[in-house]
């Protein structure tokens, strides 16, 4: 008796004023009941492999989709590039950076160090090449992220101290 295998994966992100851009993709295969039952490690294989090719659909389909929001996104108008879109453009800087188990920094992070550094007027750049050693936020570990967002909030929360008169 064939063993039916449903895999699905919907993706959503969020876009400016307040609209968002979604992508999903399901999949049903048909596999040998056996395999359930005498090789789980076959069959568990099998289910990666189908969710594998279902993320890496989404994947694409929100980088494609986000592109064209940017493209269309009127002059003057900064759209900060999103998940999918970020994740395909530092993919190859992210490769050069000894990373290990490194999680990479998330969609919300990226937003609030660019907030952030326009906030303060930050040279975001040059702080980057210079605490990190990177270009673009994109490139940093949810850690790295973390503390630079740390960092910045705590320069506007440092009272000014006045200079002693001498």
């Amino acid at each position: 008796m064939p063993l039916k295998l449903n895999v699905g994966l919907s993706r959503k992100i969020g876009l400016p004023n307040y609209s968002s851009l979604g992508a999903s993709c399901h999949v049903e295969l048909e596999l040998d009941s056996a395999l359930l039952h005498a090789n789980r490690d076959a069959f568990q294989q099998q289910v990666r492999h189908a969710f594998s090719a279902c993320q890496q659909a989404v994947h694409e389909q929100l980088a494609q989709g986000d592109a064209g929001v940017r493209e269309a996104a009127p002059r003057g108008i900064i759209v900060p590039p999103r998940e999918g879109h970020a994740a395909a453009v530092s993919a190859g800087a992210r490769a050069n950076r000894p990373q290990g188990r490194m999680r990479p920094v998330t969609e919300n992070q990226i937003r609030a160090i660019h907030a952030i550094a326009n906030q303060q007027q930050v040279d975001l750049t040059a702080l980057l090449s210079e605490r990190f050693g990177v270009a673009h936020p994109e490139e940093l570990s949810v850690r790295d992220a973390s503390n630079l967002i740390d960092e910045l909030n705590a320069r506007v929360a440092a009272p000014s101290r006045p200079r002693a008169a001498g």
